[in-house]
C-alpha cells in the first residue's frame, strides 16, 4: 500500500506541476526552515537521504532555479540550500493539489474512527522508529565520527 500510494502521489505530482516528489520534499523542508535555508547535511538527514543523493538532487534543482547554494561563513566547510523565489512559486503552485490528492486517496475513504485509528497506529510506529535502539541505528549511520549509543528498548511506550 505504501509503495502504491507513493508511486501514485509521485505520478500525480508530475502531472499536476513542474516538480517531482523529491523536489517537493526538499522545498517543504526549506519553506519550514528559518530564513528558508538549511545546511546540506541537515537536509539530507531530515529527508533520510544519503549525502550523494542530496548533493546530486540539489544540483539538479539548482540548475532549474528552484534552490541556490550559499557558503557557510561560520565554519567554511558546509553550505546551505536556500529557497529561491522560483522554488517558492513552484511549491505554492503544487501544494494545494497535492493536499487534495492525499485527501482524496486516503482520508475520503476513511470514517472519522478509522482516521483516529490510523493516527494512533502511525504515532506508535513513529515512536518506535525514533526512540531506543531504532534511534541508535540512525545515530550510528548519521554520525560523522563513531559515537557510543546506549541502546534502550525500542518504543514500548504508547504514543
Amino acid at each position: 500500500m505504501q509503495g502504491e500510494l507513493n508511486a501514485h502521489l509521485s505520478r500525480q505530482m508530475t502531472v499536476d506541476s513542474d516538480i517531482s516528489m523529491a523536489d517537493f520534499a526538499v522545498l517543504v523542508e526549506l519553506t519550514d526552515a528559518p530564513e528558508e535555508r538549511v545546511r546540506v547535511l541537515e537536509l539530507a538527514r531530515s529527508l533520510h537521504w544519503e549525502k550523494s543523493r542530496i548533493s546530486h538532487h540539489v544540483g539538479r534543482m539548482e540548475k532549474r532555479g528552484l534552490v541556490a547554494r550559499q557558503g557557510c561563513t561560520s565554519d567554511g566547510r558546509g553550505s546551505y540550500v536556500v529557497l529561491t523565489p522560483q522554488g517558492r512559486a513552484a511549491i505554492e503552485a503544487a501544494a494545494p493539489r497535492h493536499a487534495e490528492t492525499v485527501h482524496d486517496l486516503v482520508f475520503d475513504l476513511l470514517s472519522p474512527e478509522e482516521v483516529e485509528s490510523l493516527r494512533s497506529i502511525s504515532e506508535k510506529i513513529f515512536t518506535r522508529l525514533t526512540t531506543g535502539e531504532c534511534a541508535a541505528v540512525v545515530a550510528r549511520c548519521d554520525a560523522d565520527e563513531a559515537v557510543e549509543v546506549v541502546p534502550q528498548e525500542c518504543g514500548g511506550a504508547e504514543a
